[in-house]
């Protein structure tokens, strides 16, 4: 079994906004592959895609962004799901808007939602997959960028991103994590 937990905010409010890139990504992946979405035996929503012998939970976590890692660490427990199955899907304002980066592990970059997740399991050796939304005006609050939404000019090719995470995800389940970085790390 392996969980894929893209992150975000619930709630109409956040739709469409930097932050919930990582839902994006997940609602992709269910779309695709016909999984519907149904409460986890955690703080979160949890979809079940079934490949080749092998249960890929897609998750949604509900706890809010700053404290993913309560919704995680409770997935993990309950499915008793190692760490090297588990991949985030986040937003990274450090990236250019639109570039993929993939890690086997890390610092949180100052995403406080990695940082949950640091938080309750006691590590940042896990999988991260993330979709740069740019960081924007330096002059701007960096909160109130990540809960915007997208301007309409860097729409079409942030679609374009979030299908590319996915094709990674997928590639990560399949081939693992070093064919998702070699393939997926790459300049655009």
């Amino acid at each position: 079994m392996k969980i894929v937990a893209g992150l975000g905010n619930p709630g109409q409010t956040y739709r469409g906004t930097r932050h919930n890139v990582g839902f994006e990504v997940i609602d992709v992946l269910a779309r695709r592959h016909g999984v519907m979405f149904e409460s986890a035996p955690a703080q979160a929503m949890q979809g079940k895609w079934r490949r080749e012998g092998e249960v890929v939970v897609l998750a949604k976590p509900l706890t809010f962004m700053n404290l993913s890692g309560e919704a995680i660490g409770g997935l993990l427990r309950f499915y008793k799901v190692a760490l090297e199955d588990l991949l985030v899907v986040c937003d990274d304002v450090n990236l250019p808007l639109g570039k993929l980066r993939t890690r086997s592990s890390g610092s949180e970059g100052g995403h406080n939602g990695l940082r949950s997740i640091a938080e309750h399991l006691g590590t940042t050796e896990y999988a991260r997959l993330r979709v740069g939304v740019g960081r924007g005006d330096m002059r701007r609050d960096l909160a109130d960028h990540v809960l915007a939404r997208f301007e309409p000019d860097e729409q079409p090719g942030m679609a374009s991103a979030i299908a590319r995470a996915a094709d990674a995800v997928e590639a990560w389940c399949v081939d693992g994590l070093a064919r998702m970085m070699n393939t997926f790390n790459r300049d655009e």
